[in-house]
C-alpha cells in the first residue's frame, strides 16, 4: 500500500550530498515525523472532544424543555369564559 508519510520520510533520508552526516539527517527525519504525527494526535483528540461536547448537548437537551406551572385544564378553561357571546 502506497504511503505518502512514509514515502517523504525515505526522499528526506536519500536526499543531499553523500559526506552528509548520518546522524543529523536521522535527526531531521524523525523531528519531522515526531511532528507530524503530533499534529494528527491533536486533531484526533479534538475529534473525541467534539464529538463528547455533542453527545453530552444531546443528552442535556431534554432537560433544558420549558416547564410551566399552570395546569393545563386551567388555561383552556379561563379562555372560554372570556370569550364574548
Amino acid at each position: 500500500m502506497h504511503d505518502p508519510f512514509e514515502e517523504s520520510l525515505r526522499d528526506m533520508l536519500k536526499s543531499g550530498a553523500s559526506d552528509h552526516d548520518d546522524d543529523a539527517c536521522l535527526h531531521r527525519v524523525l523531528k519531522t515525523a515526531n511532528r507530524q504525527v503530533g499534529a494528527g494526535d491533536l486533531f484526533a483528540l479534538m475529534g473525541h472532544w467534539l464529538g463528547a461536547l455533542m453527545i453530552a448537548l444531546n443528552s442535556g437537551s431534554a432537560h433544558v424543555a420549558p416547564v410551566t406551572r399552570r395546569d393545563s385544564n386551567a388555561s383552556t378553561n379561563s379562555a372560554s369564559t372570556n370569550k364574548a357571546d
